[in-house]
Formats: C-alpha cells, structure tokens, sequence
C-alpha cells in the first residue's frame, strides 16, 4: 500500500512537472500572452502560493475558457460544454457536492462506460480520479472554467447543499435544538418560579433583587476595572509574537462576503474590496446571496466583478441566516485561511498582509484572529457617537483583557479570520444562532483554541436611529442567551473542556451581559434615596449597607468613564470624550432591546432581523483608512 501511495505521488509530481514547463511554452505558442507577462507572471509564482493559470486568470491576462483549452490540449482530453448542460445530478449526489465543490469537479453523463468530469485543472486529474473511481468507476478529464463548475453544482445541488449548510454543525453544539415550545417551558417556569418567591415573602424578594442587581453591576465594574490596568501596563505576553519567520510563500486567502437586499453594493463594495493590498491570485472573494434575492443579484449583474470576484446563491430551506449563507460557501473556498466582512465594511488595505504575517509567527493553537471596529458615521447624531464609544471601549479595552485572562472570546460577525482547517474541525458556524460570532468564538475555546486580536481596523456603519439599534442590539442578545442556554445544555462538559476558570468568565460575559440590560431600572431606582424619595433598598438596609452600596454606585461610575476616556485615546478619537455623559440616555436602549430580545427568543429564536446598510453618510472631517463617496450612499424605506 505504501509502496502504491509512493508511486502514485512520484507520477502526479511528474505530470505537474511536465504540466510546468508545457504550458508556458502553449500559451506563448497561441499567443495568449507575450513574454514579457509570461516572465512577469512565474516571478510572482516563484514568490506565492498560486499556480500559473491562477495568476493569469486572476489578473485577466487570459480568459478562462483560453485556459481550459491551453491545459485541455496538453493533457490530451476534452473540452467540456462551456454550460456543463450535460452534468449528472445523480453522480454529483453520489460524490457530495461539498467534496464536488472542494474539488472544482463536475461528473457528467456516462458515455460509453466512461464518465467524463469536468475539472479546472486537468493536469492534476490523477489526484481526484484515485478518490472517486470506486464511486464513479471509469472516469476521465473535461475541462471546464470555475464558473461553470460553480454554477452546475448550485443548480443541480441547492436542496443538498441548504440542507448541508443547516446542519453542518453538530447537534449537540448547535442551537437547532432548542425549540420555541421548549423555550416557552423554561420561560414559563422562571416566571412562576419568580412569583412564587415575591408571592412568599415580597420584602426577601425585592432585597434579593436588588442585592442580585447591585452583584452583576459590581462584577462587570471588576472586569472592566482589571480591563482598564491591563490596557494602562500595555500588551501583555499573549500579544507579544516577535518578529517571527519570513513567509516564502503566501497562502489563498477566502473572503467571504454575505449580502441580503443590498441594492447598490457591487460598485461600492468591489471599490473598496480593491483596495486591499494583497495579491489577486491568492484572493478568493465570493459574495452569497440568497435565491430569491433579485435586488443584489442584479445590483451584482449590473456591476464589471473582477475576474478573482465570485458569485453564489444559497438555495432555499428552513431558515434564512448569515451563518447559514457562510456554511454554504465555506466548501467553495480555495483559501487556507477564511475571513468574513460585511457589506458596508471599509478594511485597511493593509489588513489581509497583517492577518497572514500574524497567523505565520502564531502557534497552530491559533485558530482565530479578530480585528478591531470602528464607525465612519461616529459624528452623524447622538447615537452613532455613543455606539462609537461602546465600541472604542469593547475592542480597545475589553477584548484584548479576555484573552489575556483566557476566558473564550465572542467573535464578532466581521474581520474576523480562520484557520480553515480549525473552522472545520468544529463544525463551522451554527445556521440556527443570530450571533454566530460569539457561539463559535466559544465553541473554537472549547476544542482547545485560541483566538487572538490583531491590530487593524475595519470601518463599518452605526445604526443611527432607535429603532435600528434597539432591532440590531435585540438580536445580538437573542443571540447571547440562545449561545447560554445551548452550551449549558451540558455544563459539566463545558467545565471540562474550559476548566473552572474558563467556566466563570463564559458566565461572566455572557449572562453579565444580558443581566446588566435586564436590572438596569432596578439600579436607576436608587436615584429615589438621595432625592429623599421611598425605596423598598432604604427601608431594608442598614446605614452601612446604604454607604457600602453608594460607594459601589460610584466606583461604577468612575471605572466607566475612566475606561471609556482611556478607549478614546487608545484608538485615538479623543473628540469623543465629551460625549462620555451622554451615555447615561444611551444605556437605556439596552434595556429596551433586551425586553424584544426576550420576546423573540420564546416566540421567533431562529429570526435574523437584520439591519440596513447606507443609510447615513460618512463623516468628512473624520480622517479614515478608506475614504467612502457620498455618491455611493443609499436610503432605506
């Protein structure tokens, strides 16, 4: 067997050789391209990890239907039809179409006892043959361009490859398993639970809930507070990754790019995609819609995508959700590493060199890296300067603290980037959870992962009215307490797999965060006591309690707003910090966006609201890696 695996590897060396030094002699041959780009283009393939024809097609140097040809011709096979009109639904079921996709094949109808599969890269045929011949049986070489591969594996596959994106994460980590009726029940039972205490003793009850208000304000305040020394003294050992080993080669890079009712982000989306500084051969962009979504797919349509640009449909099925999209595509990927932005999202255009060099000096432990957020809109009103502050404070203070206390890291949704054989290995993303983010982030935590932050910036759009953010906020806290309640399903494995201190943070952060939102106006209501006005808390406490718990209220007020001052310089938006007491009308929105997250978790758990994009313009006077035309900027019914 040994000796079969040597041979067969010897033989596919071989023809790559053979293939390396055939096919620059065909395309000079054709005239396809001329020295000079011939020579230009082996440079780069001496320098990256693309092959000839990828850089070729990637810079649209030559067509792809040229290429299949050029390569058809020096392997000795067919040319498939251009439309793959004849492909085998039945053959394509058999192999899967994830592997098909994986791949780049395409089976076609058995002629004459031979089966012909259609393939981007003829020359190494050999590798995929040994895989699918006790499958398939006999089978030889067609070659076909990838959009044409791409496009008969949608059409001939959407329910199998729907199906497989809803449930490509296990059911015993993904939250497809706990149903409305089952979640009613729980709800239920907490709402009898908690009357039956008031009913019983309603002094004793309305202590404890005030005391249990006062405890979750107190231990946010403490991580905060840890959050802010840790941000004072600096990286800490978990950032310092030295200079590092030189890539010799750099790795494909996916990107992909989940798009619903965006009418006009083709053009504005692809300019800014543009200006990535990264080779094209080794960027596979690929933006998924839904089927039946004809306001992008015709923006798309209508738009000049470049040649290293791909497009894929996600077909109907029980659900409709961003990380049931990115399940889907994550099969068509030719990327080592998969990175995800949304539509409205500005990267730097250094970002992509950044999070390879970054993966290079990490250990494989690494499986995650996280780039930091901003606003482009942060001056437009009241609310995009508050949301802007929340977010300094989140990803300029707290979530580099969580990785140095080693507590599991919530994802955010975009520049967030994967090692994808880790990605893999844990079942992707969860199609049932609208904060798949944070639910992988732990489900990477729990497989032994770790996920690092990286010190580049995206630029995105804040919600700017009320009702947009309270409807974006309600869903990431849907989320959050979905996330809970299915990874406690089993809380002895989840202790097992994160230790007691792991166990703590994961409650800390995130039944911290929903309690925060959900006792709020509990701890407003001790603005009755210095204005002299009754309070159930007055009545019960002693004189010393009242003081223990004044002094809390201001360490909570001063570690807020000190960390919010030092979140503003370190990102460097200073211009900010008078705003820092307007977040007191700002906090309230949480409270109200976590009542709909709590409707919506017994009633519509599975429901994706999702949030318009282009609705404000930009800042002008606010100085941004990517700068965005106002042209390019939409309104939203």
């Amino acid at each position: 067997m040994e000796q079969s695996r040597s041979a067969r590897g010897s033989a596919l060396r071989l023809v790559h050789s053979t293939t390396r030094r055939a096919l620059p002699r065909a395309l000079l041959r054709q005239r396809l391209v001329d020295p000079a780009t011939l020579a230009w283009a082996e440079d780069r393939e001496r320098r990256n990890a693309a092959t000839l024809p990828d850089i070729l097609l990637s810079h649209d140097l030559v067509s792809a239907p040229d290429m299949a040809r050029t390569l058809a011709g020096i392997v000795g096979c067919t040319v498939a039809d251009p439309d793959l009109a004849d492909a085998d639904p039945v053959a394509i079921r058999r192999l899967g179409p994830g592997y098909c996709a994986a791949r780049q094949i395409v089976p076609l109808r058995n002629v004459g006892g031979l089966v012909p599969v259609a393939t981007t890269r003829p020359d190494r045929f050999d590798a995929v043959r040994a895989e699918i011949v006790d499958r398939l049986g006999p089978v030889a070489p067609a070659a076909a361009t990838a959009s044409a591969i791409d496009t008969a594996i949608q059409r001939h596959a959407a329910p199998l490859l729907a199906a497989g994106a809803e449930t490509r994460c296990p059911s015993r980590a993904s939250c497809r398993s706990l149903t409305g009726r089952r979640l009613r029940m729980a709800a239920a039972a907490c709402v009898l639970t908690l009357a039956a205490a008031a009913a019983a003793d309603p002094g004793l009850f309305v202590t404890a809930i005030c005391a249990t208000a006062l405890m979750v304000a107190l231990v946010n305040t403490a991580v905060l507070a840890t959050a802010f020394v840790f941000t004072l003294r600096g990286p800490g050992p978990a950032a310092d990754h030295g200079a590092g080993p030189v890539l010799a080669r750099r790795p494909t890079v996916s990107i992909l790019l989940p798009l619903h009712r965006e009418s006009d982000v083709a053009a504005e989306l692809m300019s800014r995609i543009a200006r990535i500084d990264y080779p094209r051969e080794l960027m596979d962009v690929i933006l998924v819609t839904e089927s039946d979504d004809e306001v992008t797919a015709r923006a798309i349509t209508e738009a000049d995508l470049p040649p290293w640009v791909r497009t894929l449909s996600v077909g109907a099925g029980e659900i409709r959700t961003k990380p049931r999209a990115m399940n889907m595509a994550l099969d068509f990927c030719r990327g080592s590493i998969v990175g995800i932005y949304d539509a409205e999202d500005e990267p730097a255009p250094r970002q992509i060199r950044d999070v390879v060099e970054r993966f290079a000096r990490s250990d494989p432990k690494v499986a995650c890296l996280q780039g930091r957020l901003n606003f482009y809109n942060s001056r437009f009103n009241w609310i995009t300067r508050c949301f802007a502050i929340d977010y300094a404070t989140w990803f300029w203070v707290v979530l580099p603290t969580l990785r140095r206390l080693g507590w599991p890291v919530p994802l955010g949704g975009t520049t967030v980037f994967f090692r994808r054989d880790a990605l893999e290995e844990v079942g992707a993303w969860d199609a049932h959870n609208v904060t798949e983010d944070a639910d992988l982030g732990i489900r990477l935590a729990r497989a032994g992962y770790v996920t690092d932050l990286v010190d580049t910036v995206t630029l995105e759009e804040a919600s700017a009215s009320p009702v947009a953010w309270i409807r974006q906020r309600s869903r990431w806290q849907k989320g959050y307490a979905v996330t809970w309640a299915s990874q406690m399903r089993a809380p002895r494995a989840v202790w097992a797999d994160l230790g007691a201190w792991g166990f703590v943070g994961l409650q800390i952060l995130i039944l911290g965060s929903l309690a925060s939102a959900l006792f709020a106006p509990i701890l407003w209501s001790f603005w009755l006591i210095p204005l002299g006005l009754p309070h159930p808390f007055a009545a019960m406490a002693s004189p010393v309690g009242q003081v223990c718990a004044a002094l809390g209220f201001g360490a909570i007020l001063v570690v807020n707003v000190a960390a919010g001052v030092l979140a503003l310089q370190r990102q460097g938006r200073t211009d900010l910090t008078p705003w820092l007491p307007v977040m007191h009308l700002y906090y309230p929105l949480a409270t109200v966006s976590i009542l709909k997250a709590l409707r919506e978790v017994v009633r519509q758990p599975f429901y994706w609201d999702k949030t318009s994009h282009g609705v404000t313009l930009p800042d002008r006077n606010h100085a941004s890696p990517v700068s965005r035309p106002e042209s390019c900027v939409r309104r939203v019914s």
